[in-house]
Formats: structure tokens, C-alpha cells, sequence
């Protein structure tokens, strides 16, 4: 089954085009987006998609992955364009020659095992392939770069939340620092372009987000939980699980990303994060396990998979300034884990 024909799926798109936002901004507008098929992106590009099938104001979107046939099959052929390249290569004419109002770089290298076996794409995607992105946008209306919260790195025990002027500590001198160092470095990449060349650039800092447009290859830990969700099988916890984060159901993550995209301040980096959604890893866990009706098990992680971990303990995050735009979240933890549960076992 396609997503988009399943009933709570759509529910979440019809949710996010609910919003209080500008919409009159993207009719007409056209946009380039990496990191097409991934969690975050393909979301996006659904509500895009079906907002243009709704108003037919002539929304363009070009897809940037590295499978054109899997873009091809995902998405609206009459609205997104497939294109496929590596970000992180010399980009090819078909990239170079659109002029996108909007662009939008949401590639990267997003679990742990990927930061743990492929450490150098890691790092570059966060600075060649961001550059190469904004080499070719600096005409563009608005740039996004989608960064993270784990470019706070470790809790010093100063702050109980991270708002955007915190600062924590990271270790640069391991290879598990690219993600975190290489997303600092794009958002001062960023900065560089706004003062150097003009151009207008919005960063939104994600919390850790999971949903139903999750790839099955994702080795992060909660979705690693989710996939024994649906399976019905125990969940494996590779830790103590006392770790304390905060988490975004997509459907939220995506509409706070439009919020900053269409009303943040240029320069700007806003969290996107909710309280309903702190929770610590046991937690969690102990929420799939229950609504499988399975147990929690202990499980100590083998040397590859705990080279790419996060060694963070407690990352939550402060949203004032998102919600001083007017986004909100409408996912609590247990919402929206059994509703990614429900649709993905659906399909």
C-alpha cells in the first residue's frame, strides 16, 4: 500500500496543511529539496504534493536523491521532477540549471551505523554536499538547512534545556564528532553565505524524530524499537536506557520546518522539539513494548554499533522561539509511537 492511501497517514498530511501558516507564500513557488526520500523529506514532499493537487497554483518540486527510480515511485511524477545525484559530488547540469525559490537541504547521514561505518560521508554531506547546495541557491528566495540537536553535544549540568544560544561540549577528536561537528560547521557555513553573498538562510535544529516515513535500514534506537513494534517481537534495549532526550513525531517536525521556512527570521536557528515529547529511553521503550504487548529486554551493543552512538545522556531541548512563531505540536510520545506502529504494520 501506498502511504499516501492509508487512512491515518493521510490524517497527519490533512493535519499539517491545517496550520495557521502563509500558504499564499509557496502557490506558484518552486522547490529543490535533497534528502528527498528520506524521514523528514518525503513527508514534506507528500503535504507539498497534496496541497498543489488541492489549490493547482503551480508548485514545482525537484527531488535530489540517489535513486531517481525510487523518487519516481514516491512521489507525483506531474509535481516533483526526479533528480538523481549524490550531494556530495560536482553537481550536474539538470541541478545547476533550476532556479528554485526555495531550497531546502535535508541530506544526511542520520543513524548510528551509518556514523559509525561511513564517518567521512557523514561529516561531508554537512559541508560539500551543503556548500555544493548553496553554491547553486544564492538566488534562491530562501535557503533551509536542516540541522540537529546533537550539535549541543554533552549536557555540562549548567542548563536543564538547550535553547539556541547554549553551547555544550563536544569532542572533537573522535569520529563519532562528524555528525554533530559537521552539522556546527554547515550552520557556520550558513552564516558565511548570509554575510558574504546575501543570501537568505533559515536553520532548523531537529530533535530526534521518528515516524511512519522512516527507512527500514535506520539502526537509531527508537527505531530500532519501532520495527520490533511492529514486528511483535521483544524490545532490545542496548543500554540502561536512563538517557533523556527529546523526540518529534514527523508529522510535527515537518510543520515546524514550514513554520521556519515561511515566518523565521533570516539567519535564525529555531528548535523544534515539545515537551510531550521528553521521555527517557526505558520509557519508550516500555511504551512500544506494552502497546505489542511484548516485554523490554536487556542487550549489550556489539563494537560497530556502539562506535556510532551518542555518548549525550540528556539533550532536551527549549522550543519558545518556534512557538513564539505560532507552531505547536499535536503528537504526544505515546500518540504518535502507536500511530507510527499502526500505519507502518498497515502497510
Amino acid at each position: 500500500m501506498n502511504l499516501l492511501e492509508n487512512s491515518l497517514y493521510k490524517e497527519d498530511i490533512e493535519y499539517i496543511l491545517g496550520k495557521e501558516l502563509p500558504w499564499e507564500k509557496i502557490k506558484g513557488k518552486s522547490f529543490l529539496i535533497s534528502g528527498a526520500t528520506g524521514l523528514i523529506g518525503s513527508c514534506l514532499i507528500d503535504a507539498l504534493t497534496c496541497f498543489e493537487e488541492r489549490e493547482k497554483s503551480g508548485i514545482k518540486i525537484y527531488a535530489i536523491g540517489r535513486s531517481k527510480e525510487k523518487i519516481a515511485n514516491r512521489f507525483n511524477p506531474d509535481i516533483v521532477t526526479a533528480i538523481e545525484q549524490d550531494v556530495n559530488k560536482p553537481f550536474m547540469d539538470e541541478i545547476k540549471s533550476v532556479k528554485a525559490d526555495y531550497v531546502l537541504h535535508l541530506a544526511s547521514n542520520t543513524h548510528p551505523m551509518q556514523y559509525s561505518t561511513d564517518p567521512i560521508g557523514t561529516i561531508m554531506t554537512n559541508l560539500i554536499g551543503l556548500n555544493n547546495m548553496l553554491e547553486i541557491s544564492t538566488d534562491a528566495e530562501r535557503f533551509m538547512f536542516a540541522s540537529s540537536v546533537e550539535i549541543y553535544g554533552e549536557n555540562r549540568g549548567d542548563v536543564d534545556r538547550f535553547d539556541e544560544s547554549y553551547l555544550g561540549y563536544i569532542d572533537c577528536n573522535t569520529a563519532r564528532a562528524g555528525y554533530p561537528e559537521g552539522k556546527r560547521a554547515g550552520e557556520s557555513l550558513c552564516q558565511s553565505y548570509i554575510k558574504q553573498k546575501g543570501m537568505d538562510i533559515v536553520i532548523p535544529r531537529l530533535s530526534r524524530t521518528y515516524g511512519p516515513t522512516m527507512l527500514w535500514s535506520d539502526t537509531k534506537a527508537i527505531s530500532q524499537f519501532i520495527k520490533k513494534g511492529v514486528d511483535g517481537e521483544d524490545i532490545v534495549l542496548k543500554s540502561e536506557g536512563t538517557q533523556l532526550f527529546s523526540y518529534s513525531y514527523v508529522a510535527d517536525a515537518v510543520t515546524g520546518l514550514l513554520y521556519v521556512l515561511l515566518l523565521g527570521e533570516n539567519g535564525g536557528a529555531y528548535n523544534i522539539a515539545d515537551e510531550a515529547s521528553d521521555i527517557a529511553l526505558k520509557d519508550l521503550a516500555a511504551i512500544i513494548a506494552d502497546y505489542a504487548g511484548k516485554k523490554v529486554i536487556f542487550e549489550l551493543p556489539d563494537a560497530t554499533e556502539a562506535a556510532g552512538y551518542s555518548k549525550a545522556t540528556k539533550a532536551i531541548l527549549d522550543s519558545a522561539k518556534l512557538k513564539a512563531l505560532g507552531w505547536s505540536a499535536g503528537y504526544d510520545m505515546k500518540k504518535g509511537l502507536e500511530r507510527t506502529i499502526d500505519i507502518l504494520k498497515a502497510n
